[in-house]
């Protein structure tokens, strides 16, 4: 079933931004007061039964310096210094096993992957705890956790963790430190939108039918999780809901990409219920940079697939190449 405006609308659909006066501000200081100029990267090796890739348990000080879990992925014996891919994950899952993770780097390409701290219950095991930090009443799951206060919402935390793992990518072995690319689907598409826009170093970013954009219209128009969360905690928290929404305000994709840089592909589903095309167009049409567009016109939230793992690798290495002449 199709959700909401039309293709032909939704090509020019252009709502009103809903960010406050204060939103760059907030944004700078967040990361100028929680996350380090140079993180360090702490690397393991893992010993495996995968011969042509190097694989490496990865922590990164993040948000409050809290470590944070990932992996570091990379061809073996590289003799020169390539673009590295940062990789977000989607809703509720963690980092899981290094082998989940093969694509990018048998493609050429370092990979980093960033554990969403608190997560891993879901579709894929986390290794990273969230930490001590201020949980006024919430819905069940992530959405609304600290959502009283912009200073205390969830995901304040996670975009944080983002850019320190972007600025500690910079220092990996063999990794380019001027190309950097960051990707992820649903909600790993969100961060990625989000790491693209808050770090500068980001030269390119492929979110895959993104999660967090004009999440206002999300709860409007679908009734499906997680953004259902968002409307259990406002139908009991009444009186508290317009504090609410405007917390999320800060963290929406569609403020946050008017900073963005980055060359960008986005893919979104046009039968899609978790992250309907309007609210994807919508940031999409207030992308900063240089965007272009893979519409699947009659896939859900599964978007492309694997097919679009394939467009991604093509129309990466057309950026990269013409990027080099």
């Amino acid at each position: 079933m199709l959700l909401g405006q039309s293709r032909h609308e939704l090509e020019q659909y252009l709502p009103p931004l809903t960010k406050k006066e204060d939103f760059e501000t907030f944004w700078i200081n967040t990361l100028a007061e929680n996350i380090q100029e140079y993180p360090e990267a702490i690397l393991t090796k893992i010993d495996s039964s995968i011969t042509e890739i190097d694989i490496f348990d990865l922590t990164i000080p993040g948000f409050n310096n809290d470590l944070i879990k990932g992996w570091f992925l990379t061809p073996k014996n590289l003799k020169e210094n390539r673009p590295v891919i940062v990789v977000f994950e989607g809703y509720g899952g963690g980092r899981g096993n290094f082998n989940e993770w093969l694509f990018w780097a048998n493609c050429g390409y370092p990979t980093v992957v960033m554990d969403t701290r608190g997560q891993g219950g879901g579709h894929r095991r986390g290794d990273t705890p969230d930490g001590l930090y201020p949980r006024s009443s919430s819905s069940a799951g992530f959405m609304t956790m600290g959502i009283d206060a912009k200073e205390h919402y969830y995901y304040r935390r996670v975009f944080s963790d983002a850019v320190a793992f972007v600025r500690a990518a910079k220092s990996l072995p063999h990794v380019d430190a001027t190309r950097i690319i960051t990707t992820g689907g649903s909600q790993g598409g969100g961060i990625a939108l989000a790491a693209a826009s808050l770090a500068p170093e980001v030269f390119a970013t492929m979110p895959d039918v993104p999660f967090l954009c004009h999440m206002h219209r999300a709860i409007e128009i679908t009734d499906a999780y997680p953004y259902q969360e968002i409307v259990n905690y406002c139908r009991i928290h009444r009186t508290d809901s317009d504090q609410a929404l405007e917390t999320l305000t800060y963290f929406d994709c569609m403020n946050l990409v008017t900073m963005a840089k980055a060359h960008a592909l986005v893919s979104i589903g046009m039968h899609d219920p978790i992250c309907p095309p309007d609210t994807v167009f919508a940031m999409r049409n207030h992308y900063a940079g240089p965007i272009d567009t893979q519409v699947w016109e009659f896939n859900m939230h599964e978007g492309g697939s694997s097919d679009q793992n394939l467009l991604q690798a093509k129309w990466l290495k057309a950026l990269l190449t013409k990027a080099e002449s």
